[in-house]
């Protein structure tokens, strides 16, 4: 991945051109590793689908690509928040890069301004001014917060003016990238991290059943080891809690992707069923960390328009 700044000169009549006299742009390049083989599988017998009065294989390979998808969701996003935590990327003499941006959401002592729309609106603000002053791209910026943020943010519309008011109804609410704040368009996700939680914190009043769930350190492994090839961070997620950023903030790689694969022939006849697998090799990190942004609550922010304001990475 290239990445960096030039500058233009003035031409003199009769001398050749040979590159700006700063030597070219800096270049940095990223290595992303594919990780090990993740699988999601179910064994589906022959018997059980011939008494069901459903659809049953159908289904069943739905959910193993939410599986997939699921886990792949979750390690970009804590690959995008642990570049919005990185100081410059590049370390050349006489160059400087922007690095990562974190953004406290209000001045609470506690989690509340996560979820507070006008905490939110105005990080949205400052967010694109960070971004805008990192000389990112307007092209492609997205935000991704969670189901609770997002609905906060539509109560909130008739007073705010975020929408159009010719966008109403059941498009206003899918959560699909309807709203836009400063140009930043809105998605909501159950998968970003959220106060040490996956989506959405448990703590929060009629939860659902699918929140709350820890997210376990993601660190490489290494060896004769099966796992993440690349560091997808340790349980330093407590502040989280949304995410703003610009398309060359990560990137992906795939060895093989999704796809569902289904035994037949003798193996069928022998267990008298199919085993549904649906497989992934896939990798992910950052890339650009000026083009990512991390909200925060209850904690200043150790990452500054990419300059540590304390020491250490973040760590919370």
């Amino acid at each position: 991945m290239g990445r960096g700044r030039t500058k233009a000169e003035y031409h003199t009549p009769g001398t050749p051109i040979l590159g700006n006299s700063d030597k070219a742009p800096p270049v940095a390049e990223k290595t992303i590793t594919v990780d090990d083989l993740l699988v999601s599988s179910a064994f589906l017998y022959e018997l059980d689908e011939t008494l069901a009065h459903y659809e049953l294989r159908g289904e069943i390979s739905r959910k193993i690509g939410y599986a997939l998808a699921e886990t792949y969701d979750r390690k970009i996003f804590r690959s995008i928040t642990r570049g919005a935590r990185q100081v410059s990327p590049i370390t050349a003499t006489n160059y400087k890069e922007p690095g990562g941006t974190q953004i406290r959401l209000g001045t609470a002592t506690d989690s509340s301004d996560a979820t507070n729309p006008t905490s939110l609106i105005a990080g949205f603000y400052d967010a694109a001014a960070a971004l805008d002053e990192k000389g990112v791209s307007s092209d492609g910026r997205v935000a991704v917060i969670n189901p609770r943020q997002y609905y906060e943010l539509i109560q909130a519309v008739g007073s705010n003016g975020l929408v159009n008011r010719d966008v109403q109804g059941t498009a206003l609410q899918s959560g699909q990238g309807i709203i836009e704040i400063a140009g930043i368009k809105i998605y909501k996700s159950m998968n970003i991290p959220f106060l040490g939680k996956f989506g959405t914190n448990s703590s929060l009043p009629l939860a659902g059943d699918f929140v709350g769930e820890t997210m376990p350190a993601d660190t490489a492994v290494s060896g004769d080891n099966y796992g993440s090839r690349n560091n997808y961070g340790g349980q330093v997620f407590g502040k989280s809690c949304g995410l703003i950023f610009q398309k060359e903030a990560a990137g992906v790689v795939e060895a093989i992707g999704p796809q569902v694969q289904v035994t037949s022939n003798d193996v069928s006849v022998m267990y008298q069923g199919d085993l549904i697998v649906g497989r992934l090799a896939m990798g992910a990190d950052y890339l650009n960390p000026a083009a990512a942004v991390e909200f925060v609550v209850d904690v200043a922010p150790t990452v500054t328009n990419g300059a540590v304001a304390t020491s250490g990475a973040a760590a919370f």
